[in-house]
This record gives structure tokens, C-alpha cells and sequence, in this order.
């Protein structure tokens, strides 16, 4: 894998115990990460200033934000727009996505049509068996309904939560793999998840990386770590390490 570049984020969520972004920008300083998935407590499109001020505080840090997610899209368009407007204000190419089940048909077309509007690609996030687009089967129902402009963030976590076989699924998905969130579930014996350092759960980092390579994926790829609230830095610490030595 020696060509395989890996562009490597932190989902905020991961820091949802700190709520103020500078402090959060200077844990990726320290981490060595430069990239970072923002989630709506720390920057939220419904207050278009406070969210400007917290992108900047990341790009005064040094930290880009690449994405922001997971944001939930319906079929009216006025609901939708701040979340648009916010991405293309700060130059955002991304947002992980979710939509609503009861009128999706809709939803894809409306999503869709802003999408192309604003130049912003969508990423469906798929959040496990309980989630009515967390199998492979569902999503491809979905894709076949959807543009180009909406794609797949794909969480490898939930897709063990839901059976599914991660590498699997980036094959099944290249052409539309905008996104992955490297996050890795350990299960016990009713399967309730417990999130653990990605490689010591279920899932094969090194396998992984080869079937990203050899899908040729390039886009952002999202670390998150739902455990240790109060002080996540040692395990993801732990979590970079390992991306990097199956990465070689």
C-alpha cells in the first residue's frame, strides 16, 4: 500500500464532553491530526455566526474542517438550507447525511436538487441494524434512486452491528464511497455494542486499508471513539498508531 494515502479526520463527537473548540482544535494539534468531522454541538448551522466563528477557530489552529455530519435532511427544502448554506459558506465539501424514512423518495429528490445547487456532495451514514439504511441491501435500494451527488459515509462499526461485512461493502459501494468512519464495536452476548481502539474489536484494519487502496478511495477518513468521554486522547493516541502501522 504503498501509493494508499490516507486522509485522516476526528468526528467532534469523539469530544463531546468538551464544548469549546479551541481547547477541541488543540487536542488534534496535540494528536498530530489536521483534519476533523464537525458535529452540531460544536458548530451548528442553525446559528450561521456562531458556526463561522467555530470553523474559523479550527482554521486558525490549524485544523481543516473537511465535513460536518450527521445531519438528518427531509423532503422541505427550507429546512434543509441552513445545513447547505452553512457548508458552502465555509467552503465544506461534505456532509454525512441521514434522511427521513417516511417520504425518502422525496427526500432523495429534494436532497438531491440542493446538492447540486450548492456543489456539496451528501454521505448516508449508515447507524447500524436498527437503522432502515444499515444494510448493504437497503443502501443499494437507495443508490438506485439517488444522483451521483449522494454517496455513502460508511460507518465500520455499524456495519458489523448490522452483520455486514465492512470490506464487503467498499467494494459493493466504490463508486459511490465518499466517506468512511473508522470506529470498531467489540459485542457481547446480546449483542449490545461496547466501542473499543479501531483493530481490537471485529475490525481487520490492515484488510481494511488493502480494500480502500484497491477501490482506490481518497476521501476523508473519519476517526471516531464513542468511549472515555471524560479524556478520549490515550485511546485514540492508540487508535492513530495502529491506522498507521496497517497503513504500511
Amino acid at each position: 500500500m504503498a501509493d494508499f494515502k490516507l486522509d485522516l479526520a476526528v468526528q467532534s463527537y469523539t469530544f463531546r464532553g468538551f464544548k469549546d473548540n479551541t481547547k477541541v482544535a488543540g487536542f488534534l494539534n496535540e494528536l498530530g491530526l489536521k483534519k476533523i468531522e464537525l458535529y452540531g454541538a460544536h458548530a451548528s448551522p442553525a446559528d450561521p455566526a456562531a458556526f463561522a466563528a467555530a470553523v474559523e477557530t479550527y482554521r486558525k489552529a490549524g485544523v481543516e474542517v473537511g465535513s460536518i455530519g450527521v445531519y438528518g435532511f427531509g423532503d422541505q427544502a427550507e429546512k434543509n438550507r441552513p445545513i447547505f448554506e452553512a457548508a458552502r459558506k465555509a467552503a465544506i465539501p461534505l456532509i454525512s447525511a441521514d434522511f427521513e424514512l417516511k417520504s425518502f423518495p422525496n427526500c432523495i429528490r429534494v436532497a438531491g436538487e440542493m446538492a447540486r445547487e450548492y456543489g456539496i456532495k451528501l454521505a448516508v451514514h449508515n447507524h447500524g441494524a436498527r437503522h432502515w439504511l444499515g444494510s448493504a441491501q437497503m443502501l443499494s435500494h437507495f443508490f438506485g434512486l439517488a444522483g451521483p451527488e449522494i454517496g455513502l459515509c460508511l460507518d465500520t462499526a455499524w456495519a458489523l452491528d448490522s452483520r455486514e461485512d465492512p470490506l464487503a461493502m467498499i467494494t459493493a459501494f466504490k463508486e459511490r464511497l465518499y466517506a468512511i468512519h473508522l470506529k470498531d464495536f467489540l459485542f457481547d452476548s446480546a449483542r449490545k455494542p461496547q466501542d473499543v481502539v479501531v483493530g481490537t474489536g471485529n475490525l481487520d484494519l490492515k484488510a481494511l486499508f488493502a480494500k480502500l487502496a484497491e477501490a482506490g478511495f481518497s476521501g476523508p477518513a473519519v476517526l471516531e471513539y464513542e468511549g472515555d468521554v471524560e479524556d478520549p486522547r490515550p485511546a485514540l493516541k492508540k487508535a492513530i498508531e495502529a491506522i498507521a502501522a496497517a497503513v504500511k
